[in-house]
This record gives C-alpha cells, sequence and structure tokens, in this order.
C-alpha cells in the first residue's frame, strides 16, 4: 500500500510539473477519457491537481486527520438547510436502496463541503471512518484535494473522480459520483455525492446522483413556492409532473416570481433575469386567469399553450396555491375581471371551499356522496377502492382525490394492471437493481412504488393482477417498506393507495383468482362510481365536458334537442364515450352551435334520435357527414321545443312497445322514408313491395306521416 501511495505522489508532481512546463496536451494518459480536448485544454483533473500543488499548497501524501466541524456547527448549518435536507433524506434513502450492496455510501453537503447527512452500506463503513466520510467532514477541494465533492463544489458540474484521479494518496481507494444543488435563484446550495470502493468508474452511478439533485431541486421549488400559483408544463403531455417538467412560481397578479433549471431548458432560457419579474402572458399565449380557467375546467389535465417567442407548444396545468392567509382576497382581486374567483382547496380551519373532486359532480346525490366520503379519509391514510363500469371516471376520480389532499405537490402515479405483462409487472411495480435480471437496464430502475413515495399511487384493473404478485403487494402494503428485484436493502414507503376494478372482487375471491387478505387491505373505503346512464345530473355533465372539449375562448353551445337526444342515451361506454363523442362533433362542426345534424351516422340508427331530430336545424348542407334527417323536409324551419319534447316523449313511448329487431326495422324503414321525402308510392318501389304492405308496416311498426303543421 506504501508503495501505491508513493508512486501516486511521484505521478501527481509529474503530471502537474509536466502540463505546466510544456505543451499542455502533452503528458501521461493514464484515463484516456478525461485526457486534453484537441483544442489543447488541459482536463478538469489536471486542473485540480494544478490548484492543489500551486495554491492550496497541499501534499499529496499528507496523512493528517480529516478536518471536522464542532457539533454546534454542524446543528447550525443543518438547520440553515432543514428545508433543503428534508427532501433529500427521501431521495438520498432512495438511491442508496439502488446502489445497495455495491459498496456504495450517499452523502450531502453544504456549499462549503460540509458534510451535513450520510447513508452508508455497511460494508463500506470501516473505510468510510478512514477517509473522513462521517457528518461534519470538511470535503472541500481546498481541504481535501481533488475529490467527487470538493471539486464538484469548484466546477459547479456533475463529474466523476475515480481512485487515482483523487489528489490525496489516501483518497485513492474512493470512486466518486457527484452532482451540485442549486436553489431557485441558481446560487449554490450543496452537493449531492456517491461514493464507494468500485474497481470501475460508473457513468450510470453518476446519472443516477444527477437524477436525483433534480427531484430535489424540484421538491424544494415546490415547497418554497407552495404559497403561490405553480406552472408545471413540458412539450409532452405525459411528462407533467415527472422528473424532467418546468416548474414557474407565479404570484397571484400574475407575475414570475422564480422558475426551475428544467423551465429554464424548455423555454430555451439562459437566465432567470430573462423571466423572473415578467408577465405569464408574455411567455405564453393565454392569460393567467385563461391558465387558471383551463385548468379547472380541464381538471387539472394538462392543456395546451404556445410559447409567443418561437410558437413552440408546451401542455401545462396550473396549480393553485395551498393554504395561505390574505391569498383569497389577492386571488379574488386578480380575476375579478376574468375568469371565476378561484381559492386555494383549503383556507381558514372550517371554512371549505371548491377542490378538484368537487368538480366531478354536477347535482348528482350518488357522486356528491362519493366526494363527502373520498375528502373525509384524504388526510388519514385510508386506503380508497373503486369500483365502475368501464369509462366511468375511475383514474380521474383518483388524480381528482390526489389533487384535493395535501399530497398535490408530489407525484401521482397510475398503472394499469391488466394492460402490462404479467412477466414485467413485478420489475414494473418494484423496479430493480442493475443486472437483476437477464436484459435489465444496467442503470436500474426505479419501481412505481418508489416513484410515488411521498404522493399517490393508482392501480387500475387491481382485479387482473397476477395471484402471486399480490402477495408481495399485500407485504409492502402491510410493512410500508419495498424491496426492489435483486435488492436487499428495503425501502420505506409513503403512499396513498387507490384502486380501481370494474370486477367483481368477491367473486373473484370465491374462485381462488384473488386474495381475500388483500382485498381486505385494500377495502379501506369503497366508492362505487354510477354508470353515466345512471346519474341525475347528466346534462350538466355533458355541457361541462363540451366546455372541456372546446378551443379555449370559443365556447361551443348545444342546443337543447341535441341536449335531450344526449341525456336519452344509454351509453354503454360511459362518460369515456361521451368525451369522445363530443370531442369529434365538436373537431366537425360548422358552427359553434351543434344540433342534432352533427352527430355522427353511426348516431342516427336509433330510432328514438330519427324520430326526434325533427327538431334539428334545416339549414344544414346535405354533406355526407350530415345526411338529410327523418321527419323534416329541406327548407323548413325548426321545430318548436315542446313540439321536439312531445316527439321525443313519443319515440321513447313507441321503442319500448318495440322488441328489438321491430326497432331496427322500424329505424331503417325511418330512413328511407325520409330520404325520399315520404314519398310512399316511391318507399314501397324502393322495397319492392305493395303500398297495402307498406301501409300495415307503418301501423304495425307505429310509424305515422309527419304533421306538417309542426314546421310552420
Amino acid at each position: 500500500m506504501l508503495e501505491i501511495a508513493v508512486e501516486h505522489v511521484r505521478r501527481v508532481h509529474s503530471v502537474v510539473h509536466g502540463r505546466l512546463e510544456s505543451n499542455p496536451a502533452l503528458g501521461p494518459a493514464t484515463h484516456p477519457e478525461r485526457e486534453p480536448s484537441s483544442s489543447g485544454a488541459i482536463n478538469r483533473i489536471t486542473q485540480s491537481w494544478i490548484r492543489c500543488l500551486n495554491e492550496y499548497k497541499l501534499d499529496p501524501g499528507a496523512c493528517n486527520d480529516p478536518e471536522v466541524v464542532s457539533p454546534a456547527e454542524l446543528r447550525a448549518r443543518q438547520e440553515r438547510l432543514a428545508d433543503l435536507q428534508a427532501v433529500a433524506k427521501v431521495e438520498m434513502a432512495n438511491l442508496y436502496q439502488q446502489l445497495a450492496g455495491s459498496g456504495y455510501a450517499i452523502m450531502l453537503t453544504d456549499r462549503d463541503g460540509v458534510l451535513l447527512n450520510y447513508f452508508g452500506d455497511p460494508a463500506f463503513t470501516h473505510a468510510a471512518s478512514k477517509t473522513g466520510l462521517m457528518p461534519g467532514a470538511l470535503w472541500s477541494e481546498r481541504v481535501q484535494g481533488t475529490n467527487g465533492m470538493g471539486t464538484c463544489l469548484f466546477e459547479q458540474r456533475p463529474l466523476t473522480v475515480h481512485q487515482d484521479e483523487h489528489y490525496l494518496s489516501r483518497n485513492i481507494g474512493l470512486s466518486c459520483a457527484a452532482a451540485p444543488i442549486f436553489d431557485h435563484e441558481g446560487e449554490l446550495v450543496g452537493v449531492l455525492d456517491a461514493s464507494g470502493e468500485s474497481h470501475l468508474a460508473q457513468q450510470h452511478t453518476l446519472a443516477l446522483v444527477s437524477m436525483s439533485v433534480q427531484m430535489i431541486e424540484n421538491r424544494v421549488f415546490l415547497h418554497r413556492f407552495r404559497h403561490e400559483y405553480i406552472l408545471r408544463f413540458h412539450n409532452r403531455p405525459e411528462f407533467v409532473g415527472t422528473l424532467s417538467e418546468g416548474a414557474i412560481a407565479v404570484s397571484v397578479t400574475g407575475k414570475v416570481l422564480a422558475a426551475t433549471r428544467c423551465a429554464l431548458f424548455q423555454l430555451g432560457l439562459r437566465c432567470r433575469s430573462d423571466i423572473v419579474g415578467r408577465d405569464i402572458a408574455e411567455l405564453f399565449n393565454v392569460t393567467f386567469c385563461g391558465l387558471i380557467d383551463s385548468s379547472i375546467r380541464k381538471a387539472f389535465h394538462p392543456v395546451p399553450i404556445f410559447e409567443t417567442r418561437n410558437g413552440a407548444r408546451f401542455f401545462a396545468v396550473m396549480y393553485q396555491p395551498v393554504s395561505h392567509a390574505g391569498a383569497s382576497a389577492g386571488i379574488r382581486s386578480a380575476l375579478r375581471d376574468g375568469a371565476d374567483a378561484v381559492t386555494p382547496s383549503r383556507t381558514k380551519p372550517g371554512h371549505m371551499t371548491q377542490t378538484a373532486l368537487d368538480a366531478l359532480h354536477f347535482g348528482d346525490p350518488s357522486m356528491a356522496a362519493n366526494i363527502e366520503t373520498a375528502k373525509r379519509v384524504l388526510e388519514r391514510k385510508v386506503a380508497i377502492l373503486l369500483y365502475g363500469e368501464t369509462g366511468t371516471g375511475k383514474e380521474m376520480f383518483a388524480r381528482a382525490a390526489h389533487l384535493s389532499s395535501s399530497r398535490a405537490a408530489r407525484p401521482f402515479v397510475a398503472i394499469n394492471c391488466a394492460s402490462i405483462p404479467e412477466a414485467l409487472i413485478e420489475s414494473e411495480l418494484f423496479g430493480y437493481r442493475s443486472g437483476a435480471f437477464t436484459g435489465a437496464s444496467k442503470e436500474g430502475q426505479r419501481g412505481k412504488l418508489l416513484q410515488a413515495n411521498g404522493g399517490t399511487l393508482f392501480l387500475d384493473e387491481i382485479g387482473d393482477m397476477p395471484v402471486a404478485l399480490q402477495a408481495r403487494l399485500l407485504r409492502v402494503l402491510e410493512e410500508r417498506e419495498v424491496m426492489p428485484l435483486g435488492s436487499d436493502q428495503p425501502v420505506k414507503l409513503d403512499i396513498h393507495l387507490i384502486s380501481a376494478t370494474h370486477c367483481n372482487l368477491k367473486r373473484k375471491i370465491d374462485q381462488g383468482e384473488f386474495r381475500e387478505d388483500l382485498y381486505y387491505r385494500l377495502q379501506g373505503v369503497t366508492i362505487t362510481l354510477p354508470p353515466l346512464r345512471e346519474r341525475a345530473d347528466r346534462r350538466g355533465l355533458i355541457r361541462h365536458l363540451a366546455n372541456e372539449e372546446s378551443d379555449a375562448g370559443s365556447p361551443v353551445e348545444l342546443d337543447e334537442c341535441l341536449l335531450a337526444l344526449l341525456d336519452r342515451q344509454r351509453w354503454p361506454g360511459n362518460v369515456r364515450q361521451l368525451r369522445h363523442l363530443l370531442r369529434t362533433m365538436i373537431a366537425l362542426r360548422e358552427s359553434d352551435t351543434l344540433t342534432p345534424h352533427d352527430l355522427p351516422a353511426e348516431y342516427r340508427t336509433d330510432p328514438i334520435l330519427l324520430a326526434a331530430t325533427a327538431c334539428g336545424n334545416a339549414d344544414m348542407p346535405n354533406t355526407p357527414a350530415k345526411v338529410p334527417l327523418p321527419m323534416q323536409a329541406p327548407g323548413s324551419a325548426s321545430m318548436p321545443d315542446d313540439a321536439a319534447n312531445a316527439v321525443l316523449e313519443n319515440a321513447v313511448a313507441i321503442t319500448e312497445k318495440l322488441n328489438p329487431l321491430e326497432s331496427a326495422e322500424r329505424a331503417a324503414l325511418m330512413q328511407e322514408l325520409t330520404r325520399r321525402d315520404w314519398n310512399l308510392s316511391s318507399v314501397a318501389r324502393e322495397l319492392n313491395i305493395s303500398r297495402n304492405t307498406l301501409y300495415r308496416k307503418l301501423q304495425r311498426l307505429h310509424i305515422k306521416p309527419p304533421d306538417k303543421s309542426l314546421f310552420h
């Protein structure tokens, strides 16, 4: 060991003096990937060695005891960065778990290089104590020479320092990966470092450290500005709410207060002064009030916005402030000339205001009861199990519950248990360490459970989860910790669990397809979402969805006849089917008022619709998507509302008397009669039957020629 140290000291002097006295591009290439570039610039490691020898006057062979600050000073430094430490501890634990067993320790320093917190691998404890990897130790470059933490503080960029790249010979057994942490003003506040005894330079370790730093910066930002509006955005909607999103803090007057590094990157800006203090409407093609209004109308799903500078499209959500004294007055003032006043989800104790959950119902008693039940358990760590037919909005309900809770700024992670292959669902949920199985990513993967740590995990179609995996999920829920594949170190877990299914889980239990003990763990509170056909607020919901699907600033209206027709549909696909229909109609519309003529062709085979479309707009052109409708002659006026209602009621009464085959025959005949303007002779010839036979069909199917007086 002594020979290695002596050789290292000799090499340091040789490299430093050789580089200073000769061409900088020359010198021993111990690590070619870190050698000088073609431009002749000295690489970072050599630059650091030169500083250590000539500026800091450090002896590369020194074996002095590491410098450690007093316990009182350490406590003072920790208190100054209390918010950062609280967030960093969670990410350090996650990172340590991913690297557990590989001989790494995870460390956090302040801007002076004082080690504040430490998560150590037991296999690394002995080496750590020798080199001074302990809380209070000073790891600046000026004291410890070239090392991951100290050189990262100097360079202010992510880097690795591997074994003999360290300046001091006593540190050459370490392999370090470090990344700097910046605050919302761009000031360096500390470094996150992973150090171990690996014999290989682990670039994937640096990638994991950098990802953890990005998560820390994002969460500290969201906590720091929790009393302000926060715009979270990305150029892809599925990445809003993830690690790579941009976040901008906005005051109640619409002025930018701060932005994350990711936000600047997304917008192509170099410094924070390019954005801080500007009105949000100067950055995007939407007003502050418009962003708030559209976020609420879209139930906090990302909405498209465009950058004013170059027209780049982003998807964004404007999140409301949490409880803040005096916020309501400022918000009302900011919105008095725009959207309706929007207040935080909770203000003074006992005074409840509108939440994302409240936006899901429009007067239906069962939905109101469901929402009230969910509100009562949100802050009590009670699992929620959602039942409902396909398309009833189970994920939307789960997301709204998350946004209405104190976890709203934390991750919401959804996973569909039915859509992931059985062979992959375990790794998707629990994650895995590097090399856990053949084909595993060399960086490993954080599972959905860890991604949701601190937030909400939504397990959709839980009834389709493989039985073998149910046992592991049960253990996680009971012990509140997760063990990734290939790891022997559990990680503590803090999640709110919401599950959903359209299956009868009790029947699956009887059939041996679902564990009974897991069922009772998931069933903290059971909420059944009603199918659309049973909701009493269908008309309000239809109008709301039409408003959501409309373009910002140009709402689409539904005439009363169309609203009545949609209200009477059975909607086997529930809210999803209704939303897709409205989206299609709005996209193909020829005016800002939708009528029965805007219905797609497949919806015109229903006998009720065919009979009732007499109240439609007669001025619509005869395009392929808008063929002439029954009981209305071209050029006629619209049917009065009372006549339309009478037609609807009569059509319902008629179809209830017919079997499905007769209903289909009636619909087909109605179409033919309309196409030929109720010319019975022409219809009989087309169908190759006599007029008498046609009259008998009309009588049997309760079809009467239209009363022309209805159209005048």
